[in-house]
């Protein structure tokens, strides 16, 4: 039997790096996934977020860009093409190609820093002394390994909709949204969050007409709102994308077509028929197959195992991080709890702020935000001040031909220390990071603002809401 200072079980992008940084502490460490790659036939590192969600929905956000680019943009650049032919099954193919590359790059990660990779489906068995023991299922083939330490990193899978079952056939969640090899004339979409709208923009870029169904009244509720609503704008108007919110869905049927029979919240009866039908409501806690009854293992009423603020389970010793705790799933907030886990179990003192956790969502324009919202700090009731710029007299922006969009600073109004950054436009997904650095720091809109940004560039347009804030802006 195999013993080990610290077991990772899942390989995702909590699961992995938790695995690395131990290695690199001096433990011996092994970490147990049951991933396989697309054809099924081998396994695959990396979890839902390399395989079937983050990175290879934006390989795919990139090609429905340049071909929307090709068809509408290159015209005012002086490039003139001929007739713009796509491609859908050359599209998946580059994708999972990008997808085949990583996922090796992680076998190849584990072999440097001396993580030893088990294949299979671990569960709890009980405990040896000081040790746990999991029982490792390698499609049938059990074996056993103890751990001293054990981090569960599960993450999560697609919540599922009561109506309708998913047959990634023509109802899809995540992995069919990504593995579609034609265009559907008309492409259905529950749920307009990040799922939702990643999706829905990218198969609308290359042709779909696309519906999305929202139950919230409100459009991304967790977005501040005056950037939410610049987006919604930009989505229905100039991109064409039908969004219902409100929504209240009544019956399901797939068949050669999908058919959705829904209210709208003006409390009007309609049916929309589809050629496919992506499902995105959010996703869930993956605690199946862990046996975490059997050892005692707690979880709430949502199915989230329950941690304290250094994600210590109630069992002595077992750790647990990512989607499959508290706080909001993101592939970078795993990776970072993954780091701080590893260096807790080493007896290090780290430190990680879900505050100043920064959110982002693929589409075009992007969107990101770190901090709290306007509508929060009404309702605690914060003193706060705010500068906003855009990016219409942006010189570089306008040289991408990407000049719309919004920055907008929230400081307290007292410190003027920044609370909040909130961002529509090109690029925003890296023009955040000096938003959640400034935050870290605790640094005031006044340091944003007297910090030398270079020209041109789209930087600048942090720069001149910092300015804002203060109500001195150079170039609004």
């Amino acid at each position: 039997m195999s013993q080990f200072d610290v077991v990772v079980i899942g390989a995702g992008p909590g699961g992995y790096i938790a695995a690395i940084r131990a290695a690199q502490l001096g433990f011996k460490t092994a970490c147990i996934d049951a991933g396989v790659n697309k054809a099924g036939d081998a396994p695959a590192l990396g979890g839902t977020c390399l395989n079937v969600g983050c990175i290879p929905s934006k390989a795919l956000l990139q090609s429905s860009e340049h071909f929307h680019a090709a068809q509408h943009d290159f015209a005012a650049h002086g490039i003139t093409v001929g007739e713009v032919k796509f491609d859908a099954a050359k599209m998946i193919e580059r994708k999972d190609g990008i997808v085949t590359k990583l996922t090796g790059g992680i076998k190849f990660l584990f072999q440097k820093n001396k993580v030893t990779s088990l294949f299979g489906t671990a569960s709890f068995v009980g405990k040896n002394g000081d040790f746990w023991q999991l029982e490792v299922d390698d499609r049938g083939e059990k074996t056993t390994v103890e751990g001293k330490h054990i981090i569960v990193a599960t993450g999560s899978t697609p919540r599922p909709l009561p109506l309708v079952d998913i047959d990634n056939v023509n109802v899809l969640d995540n992995e069919g949204a990504l593995n579609l090899t034609e265009v559907p004339a008309k492409l259905g979409v529950i749920g307009a969050g990040v799922i939702g709208l990643e999706m829905g923009s990218v198969w609308n870029r290359v042709g779909s007409e696309v519906t999305i169904l929202e139950a919230s009244p409100v459009f991304l509720a967790a977005a501040d709102q005056q950037i939410a609503k610049e987006a919604f704008k930009y989505f229905t108007r100039e991109q064409g994308l039908k969004i219902e919110l409100g929504v209240k869905l009544n019956k399901i049927t797939s068949g050669e077509k999908v058919t959705v029979e829904f209210t709208t919240a003006k409390g009007e009866a309609q049916t929309a028929e589809f050629d496919k039908l992506i499902v995105a409501i959010g996703r869930v806690p993956n605690t199946h197959g862990l046996n975490a009854e059997a050892v005692g293992l707690q979880k709430d009423d949502r199915g989230f195992i329950v941690v304290d603020g250094e994600c210590r389970t109630n069992l002595p010793n077992v750790w647990a991080i990512g989607d499959v705790v508290r706080g909001p799933m993101l592939a970078h907030k795993a990776s970072d709890e993954g780091v701080a886990v590893a260096e807790r179990i080493a007896g290090q003192k780290p430190h990680l702020d879900f505050n100043t956790i920064p959110w982002v969502i693929y589409t075009d324009p992007e969107i990101a935000w770190v901090g709290k919202t306007e509508e929060q700090l009404k309702a605690e009731g914060v003193e706060y001040k705010k500068g906003t710029s855009g990016f219409a007299a942006n010189g570089r922006a306008m040289g991408l031909g990407k000049a719309k969009g919004t920055v907008k600073i929230l400081a307290d109004a007292k410190t003027d220390r920044i609370l909040g950054v909130h961002m529509i436009g090109p690029m925003v997904s890296e023009l955040i990071t000096e938003g959640v650095v400034g935050m870290e720091f605790s640094a005031s809109s006044e340091d944003i603002a007297r910090i030398v940004h270079a020209h041109p560039t789209l930087s600048e347009v942090v720069h001149e809401a910092a300015l804002a804030v203060d109500k001195r802006a150079l170039h609004g």
